[in-house]
């Protein structure tokens, strides 16, 4: 198990390797360096943890200027100007190298001009956090393009989980039932895994994102109407949906609402990253299709925040779980059509490739049937899984492998890690 703890200052904290190892040979590389993902996901303590890792590198503190745009005493900074004014306060009277942190850089107006104008310069290393796709796509697209690596960062998986609590993964079987009803999110260790606790932080959490990252920032005035939005895709999460069914079931509710505004609204539930949008692909045509895509949620405590427990939801919160760990690993995910047959998931990594199958129990032979013949009317020899809750299950599964989802999400892939088929520059 690697070291789950590591020194700061004054305090100690959890560390989290597989993202620290991502980021580690891109230290000193130029290029900027950001960290994407959902409020609270953990970026702010890794970033934290760069700023350590730079002092043991030898690099004085003097020389980096780090910036939380959360914290009050930074609320003067609102725009590119007011950063460019405090960077040179910061740093009057130094040369060579310089550190720049920004921690949700997506709160300053216009930040890419003075990073790109900073990074020109060619003697500052600088490391950012955003909790907005949107904005960072749109801003990066244009004047770093090229010119930046991300690591997006997700809520703890399993093996992380297990580290926080100071366990190995040879008990990962006994914490799933845990780790399935809380969840991820790193600050549900601080209040003790308390369950009441953490469903109300949780809550809080959700709101905050929906009411600062969607409503305040896009100046939504129906917010009912968005909210019902919101509580159908979390209700349906892993089943296939289009923004036209959603909008007739809001009508059959006597809401009111059309398709593009549904779609609009979609889109900034995904900016936040609390949503997941995953396309369907078409294996034997090799094409991508245009409709019925699937979500997840950045993390599965955050449904049963608001909708409670629901024995019914299991088969979804599963798939959620193993979506998000095929995300953790580096892959890029869909969900696969062969024929008339669904396939929860076909995963792609450069040229590795393998199909996923993901359910509760395989009850009966029509549940085999279902999950592993979908696998097999597949016309490739690349892997095909099927994982489940099963433990004793044993069947003909002709070269399909089946496992347990706690096997699964501790190392049933191999362990490609994050962007390790990316080149770090010399």
């Amino acid at each position: 198990m690697e070291e789950a703890f590591i020194k700061m200052n004054d305090f100690v904290v959890h560390a989290r390797p597989i993202y620290i190892q991502a980021i580690e040979p891109w230290i000193g590389k130029p290029v900027v360096k950001i960290l994407t993902g959902m409020r609270r996901v953990g970026k702010s303590m890794l970033m934290e943890q760069v700023r350590e890792l730079l002092r043991s590198r030898g690099m004085e503190e003097r020389r980096m200027v780090m910036l939380n745009m959360e914290r009050l005493e930074f609320s003067h900074i609102r725009d590119f100007r007011d950063l460019a004014r405090h960077i040179e306060d910061a740093t009057t009277g130094l040369t060579g190298t310089r550190i720049l942190l920004i921690d949700e850089v997506q709160e300053i107006a216009g930040w890419e001009r003075t990073v790109n104008s900073l990074f020109s310069e060619g003697n500052w290393d600088i490391y950012l956090t955003g909790s907005n796709a949107h904005m960072l796509s749109t801003e990066l697209a244009t004047l770093l393009a090229g010119r930046y690596v991300e690591f997006p960062v997700y809520a703890l998986g399993l093996t992380e989980y297990l580290d926080f609590k100071g366990l190995g993964t040879g008990q990962a079987a006994e914490v799933l039932p845990e780790y399935l009803r809380l969840g991820g999110m790193p600050a549900i260790h601080q209040f003790g895994l308390h369950e009441p606790t953490v469903m109300q932080y949780l809550g809080s959490l959700f709101d905050t994102i929906i009411l600062k990252d969607v409503v305040a920032r896009h100046e939504l005035r129906n917010v009912p109407l968005f909210e019902n939005v919101c509580r159908f895709v979390i209700d349906n999460i892993g089943s296939l949906i289009s923004a036209r069914r959603i909008a007739e079931y809001l009508k059959a509710q006597r809401l009111a609402v059309s398709v593009d505004t549904v779609l609009k609204y979609l889109g900034y539930l995904e900016e936040t990253f609390i949503l997941h949008r995953v396309r369907r692909y078409d294996v034997r045509g090799k094409r991508h299709l245009e409709i019925n895509d699937k979500y997840y949620l950045g993390d599965i405590g955050l449904r049963h925040a608001r909708l409670g427990h629901a024995p019914s939801a299991i088969n979804g919160l599963l798939e959620n779980l193993v979506f998000l760990e095929l995300k953790r690993r580096g892959y890029q995910v869909f969900v696969g059509k062969v024929g008339e047959r669904e396939v929860d998931f076909v995963a792609t990594k450069g040229a590795a490739v393998c199909y996923l199958q993901v359910c509760y129990l395989l009850a009966d032979d029509a549940v085999v049937e279902r999950e592993f013949g979908a696998l097999r009317a597949i016309p490739d020899q690349h892997p095909k899984w099927v994982v489940s809750t099963d433990t004793l299950w044993s069947g003909d599964t002709r070269g399909i492998r089946h496992c347990h989802i706690a096997e699964f999400l501790v190392g049933g892939l191999p362990p490609l890690g994050l962007h390790d088929s990316t080149a770090v520059p010399e």
